[in-house]
């Protein structure tokens, strides 16, 4: 393998994607969002990156084509199984991500059994935009766990209804409650809508992908 631009940023973009949950490991929220955030956004970046760069100075590599869609999946997995669990099971989370988990496993299954015969199907246009959308939802929900956390920090020691008082505008707001609260809701909610945008592409490049291998399935006349 030569280390070339491209083959480096994917690395780095590989190694990044088991890091976001690292974070929350080692760092208290909200600094745990914060540097997720930054490093799932920063190598979401260098994927648009790489393979302009390659395209552009010629470095396309068949290790750089191996590698792209591992770490693409690596960090949509990883960053999904970390957004589920601070939702807290949240089943508006839980089933778009369910959807792409399984067409991921499913689809890297079937390009396993196909082996040689899985480079002649060519990634699509929509499997693009697919990976686009999955990644811009998931960086705004991490924004969404940003604004929670410090929602929560900044009303410790409030009664459920000093706080109810203080977003609806009945008391003072000295902490920017009303504004995190609506950075939350509208993140989350935004998040949550591109995610099952997300799904929904993520399912149909499933289906395209499978139909384009059904003929390289059937059995062999004995």
């Amino acid at each position: 393998m030569t280390w070339t631009v491209p083959n480096i940023l994917t690395v780095l973009r590989l190694l990044a994607a088991p890091g976001v949950a690292v974070m929350f490991l080692f760092f208290a929220r909200p600094w745990a969002d914060w540097f997720a955030l930054t490093l799932f956004v920063v190598a979401a970046i260098t994927d648009w990156f790489d393979g302009w760069i390659a395209r552009e100075w010629n470095q396309e590599s068949r290790f750089g084509a191996m590698l792209d869609p591992i770490a693409d999946k690596a960090m949509v997995v990883i960053a999904l199984l970390v957004i589920t669990g601070f939702s807290g099971m949240n089943p508006w989370i839980l089933l778009p991500a369910t959807i792409i988990l399984f067409r991921e496993v499913f689809v890297s299954g079937l390009r396993e059994f196909l082996g040689a015969t899985a480079g002649l199907l060519q990634v699509t246009v929509l499997a693009k935009w697919k990976t686009t959308a999955q990644m811009v939802a998931i960086a705004v929900l991490f924004a969404s766990g940003v604004f929670e956390h410090y929602l929560i920090m900044q009303s410790i020691g409030m009664g459920e209804e000093v706080l109810n008082r203080v977003l609806t505008g009945d008391i003072p707001d000295r902490f920017g409650l009303i504004w995190m609260n609506a950075g939350m809701q509208i993140s989350f909610v935004a998040g949550t809508v591109l995610l099952w945008v997300a799904a929904a592409l993520t399912a149909l490049t499933g289906w395209d992908y499978f139909s384009k291998a059904k003929p390289h399935l059937k059995d062999r006349p004995s």
